[in-house]
């Protein structure tokens, strides 16, 4: 079967930049990250993880493009087929290129058809968009339904003769 998927740039222009794909089932995420970076003009050497979003787009499990944990337990890319983390169910994923520039694309499963012959895979069905020169500006906002309070343990950062802590400790 293949995979038809709409890979959208998280961007704050008005104008929509995405890509339309197609790709088989049994092709790994590693084989995803390929053809998305070229699609979108990327030499494809940085780093870059694929999450497991829920109908909210909220990130989930991490598929990174390589081990970088000190236990070796991060599941891969290159390990990983697209049909065991996405389908009809499951059907989104954000994907984040460049851990320092954070181009972050939302990645959706459109449909799924039968292979056409003659049709060479991963295909690039559609563009739309051009690919700005910088990743977009990401602001970060607190949930307003979070109740942090950053004083509410009562402790005064200035009050220096109250910390608990010894000040010539080395």
């Amino acid at each position: 079967m293949i995979y038809r998927f709409r890979v959208i740039l998280d961007n704050d222009t008005e104008d929509d930049i995405f890509r339309d794909l197609e790709i088989r089932e049994t092709d790994t995420l590693e084989d995803l990250h390929n053809v998305i970076t070229q699609s979108f003009g990327f030499d494809g050497t940085e780093m870059a993880s694929f999450y497991i979003s829920d109908e909210q787009w909220n990130q989930g499990e991490e598929i990174s493009l390589f081990d970088l944990s000190d236990d070796n337990s991060a599941r891969l890319m290159n390990e990983t087929e697209i049909s065991s983390v996405v389908h009809e169910v499951q059907p989104k994923l954000i994907y984040v290129y460049d851990f320092l520039s954070m181009w972050t694309f939302y990645v959706e499963l459109a449909e799924i058809v039968e292979e056409a012959k003659g049709t060479d895979y991963p295909n690039l069905m559609f563009v739309q968009g051009q690919v700005p020169d910088q990743a977009p500006d990401k602001l970060f906002e607190a949930d307003p339904t979070d109740d942090f309070d950053e004083f509410e343990d009562g402790m005064d950062v200035d009050d220096y003769n109250n910390l608990d802590f010894d000040e010539n400790w080395n």
